[in-house]
């Protein structure tokens, strides 16, 4: 696996903070984010590559491994007791007079049957199950999509589960360790780690998006196009809607195991023009007057 620099791939320094990696892949995620690079290849590899990145150095074990082993420690089964077991063999083995002369080709199984019996050797023994960490792609978890995966130099397909969250554990069977003396091998085990969106965020089996309107769309009401899993759609925004309204699109969240699906909560973002205009406070001037008598603080009232 080539020896890449995580931390140099979401732009941070060794020895950053979880929260400050979480912020450097949000902003990265947005400017690369597939939907935001329809048919951009250069910026598909580019949001692989800092979602990868993401997924090791936020988990607080997988960062510590890459720290110690680097990029070795990603692969499926790693197992760093081992590799630190390895390490002070190799170093041991070099600092020993007989290092060249010493060869480890010995089958140990073979070495067990002569001190044992051949019993033991001619028993046939199923691999062992391997368990793995899978980073997707959040879209791919919601709606369940097909990824390929790489595991002992073969690619392998595997079909994520529809509406799959963190934790999600998918069972290929037969891709574990290789059994011994014929016997079959073990299962591959894959406990998925979804990656965040840039603008989805999942409550249960619904989603949840923060959508900007106008102040005239808001005040009079308006059709707009929002993003949902499946695709844009058109909804309506009621006359007289208010900023952090929720409105509701039913059928367009999470699948459910039943066969059904969440619903996609819209949270309007009333914005206000960015122009430095005079205009501006003339049009809010204008407005003082509806405002007289109303208390539009007064669930804050009686608070101290």
């Amino acid at each position: 696996m080539d020896e890449r620099d995580l931390y140099a791939d979401l732009g941070v320094k060794k020895g950053t903070g979880a929260e400050e990696i979480r912020k450097a892949y949000r902003k990265l995620a947005r400017q690369f984010h597939p939907d935001v690079n329809p048919n951009d290849p250069k910026a598909e590899e580019r949001f692989k590559e800092i979602s990868f990145a993401y997924d090791v150095l936020s988990d607080e074990e997988k960062r510590k491994r890459y720290d110690e082993f680097g990029m070795a420690s990603q692969t499926p089964g790693f197992d760093p007791e081992q590799a630190r077991a390895y390490t002070r063999w190799s170093e041991g083995a070099r600092r020993s007079p007989f290092s060249e002369s010493f060869s480890t080709n010995v089958d140990v199984e073979d070495l067990l049957s002569e001190l044992f019996g051949a019993e033991r050797a001619q028993r046939a023994r199923q691999g062992a199950d391997v368990e793995a960490q899978l980073e997707v792609d959040f879209l791919d978890a919601v709606r369940g999509e097909e990824v390929r995966i790489g595991v002992g130099g073969s690619n392998l397909r595997v079909r994520i589960p529809p509406g799959s969250d963190d934790g999600t554990r998918v069972r290929l069977a037969g891709k574990g360790s290789p059994g011994a003396r014929g016997g079959p091998a073990g299962d591959l085990y894959l406990r998925l780690r979804v990656r965040p969106h840039p603008f989805f965020t999942r409550r249960g089996d619904d989603l949840l998006l923060d959508v900007p309107v106008t102040v005239p769309e808001a005040v009079l009401g308006a059709r707009i196009d929002v993003p949902t899993p499946d695709g844009p759609v058109s909804m309506t925004v009621p006359p007289r809607s208010k900023n952090g309204q929720t409105l509701r699109v039913r059928g367009k969240g999470v699948p459910r195991r039943d066969g059904g699906r969440g619903d996609l909560l819209v949270r309007l973002a009333v914005e206000l023009p960015e122009a430095d205009d005079p205009q501006l406070d003339e049009l809010a001037r204008a407005l003082e007057p509806l405002y007289r008598g109303a208390r539009v603080r007064r669930h804050l009232e009686g608070g101290s």
